[in-house]
């Protein structure tokens, strides 16, 4: 039987992007605050970890307005988060299966969605 959950993210700082020109401790401040928030974004979620070799994670972005944007450049600015998520749910990333989904409307203000999918059993 598969298991999901769907993690609801804000859009990742633009400090995050590969091509950003920040200060290393900005950025290093940054990617801290992300990886804590999807950490506790993820536990409110679910309290457990996730018992599987294996997961499945679909990403969804939901930009904050219609400027194009590189698809690599959206998932390098997450590896911050997927890191919080991976050590909530006790699944190392290096163990996920990435699906990228088509870029969907924007929204106010941006948001990425993650849905986990595992067998269980």
């Amino acid at each position: 039987m598969m298991e999901s959950i769907i993690i609801q993210l804000p859009w990742p700082s633009r400090s995050l992007s590969p091509n950003a020109r920040a200060h290393w401790r900005r950025v290093a401040e940054i990617k801290k605050l992300a990886k804590r928030d999807a950490f506790y974004a993820t536990r409110s979620i679910r309290r457990e970890a996730i018992e599987a070799d294996r997961l499945v994670a679909k990403v969804t972005f939901s930009p904050p307005d219609r400027r194009a944007r590189d698809l690599d450049n959206m998932i390098a600015s997450m590896k911050a988060a997927f890191d919080g998520i991976a050590s909530a749910v006790g699944v190392d990333d290096s163990k996920w299966h990435l699906h990228i989904a088509p870029v969907a409307d924007p929204v106010k203000g941006g948001k990425v969605l993650v849905e986990l999918e595992w067998a269980n059993g």
